[in-house]
């Protein structure tokens, strides 16, 4: 059996820890290894436990989320951030994403959503929630970057339809209840995406979608 995925919980609300607490307790390949009330206790017991996973607040005391993210990042390297953060703070993200942040989950996302989140980040890969995708999106200024529309070319007809609706910031389950197709299957046609447009995200992807000015 593979080594249960260790998780440390860092928010400042207590009912906040608690009810991730309860969400992620009974995975069995889940282990919340400690919870931390400030950004420094956050590093602190980061470097010392070992979390592969921090599930780590945006807004907290002592040392900011952003703050304890760099910390983090050069002390536990091997350690992946995942910002929890709120509807309306997405000014953050591009920051955190700089920083080494391996994706943002919004507080009030569904239980499923975060238990996808711990997993993919666990396993290297990043994970942006499609509201924070819609956010960071809206907040760019509507020009457009010639080369955006010759990088798309690579994609096939029903991938560049796939990508399209990332950038309108529907998540995996809208877009197959959109094109008629599963969630698994919308899940192969972005990581194809990714890996064709050599891009690390969502986020990067829908990017270019926005710059080719696709997104309608």
């Amino acid at each position: 059996m593979a080594e249960p995925i260790r998780v440390l919980i860092a928010d400042d609300d207590r009912l906040v820890r608690a009810g991730i607490g309860l969400i992620l307790k009974p995975l069995v390949d889940v282990d919340i290894v400690g919870e931390a009330a400030n950004g420094r206790e956050a590093v602190e017991l980061t470097v010392r436990l070992r979390p592969h996973v921090v599930l780590l607040d945006i807004q907290m005391p002592v040392l900011t989320g952003l703050a304890a993210l760099r910390e983090i990042r050069t002390l536990a390297p091997a350690s992946a951030v995942l910002m929890l953060t709120t509807f309306g703070e997405s000014g953050y993200v591009t920051e955190a994403l700089s920083g080494g942040a391996a994706g943002f989950l919004l507080k009030d996302s569904a239980v499923d959503e975060l238990e996808r989140a711990v997993r993919v980040t666990a396993a290297g890969e990043a994970f942006l929630t499609p509201a924070i995708t819609r956010q960071i999106l809206d907040r760019l200024p509507a020009s457009r970057t010639p080369d955006a529309g010759d990088k798309l070319a690579v994609l096939s007809e029903r991938e560049r339809e796939v990508i399209v609706l990332v950038a309108q910031g529907l998540s995996n389950v809208a877009i197959g209840e959109r094109l008629w197709i599963t969630e698994g299957t919308v899940k192969t046609h972005v990581s194809r995406i990714l890996t064709k447009l050599e891009c690390e995200n969502r986020v990067q992807a829908a990017l270019l979608v926005h710059r080719a000015g696709l997104a309608g």
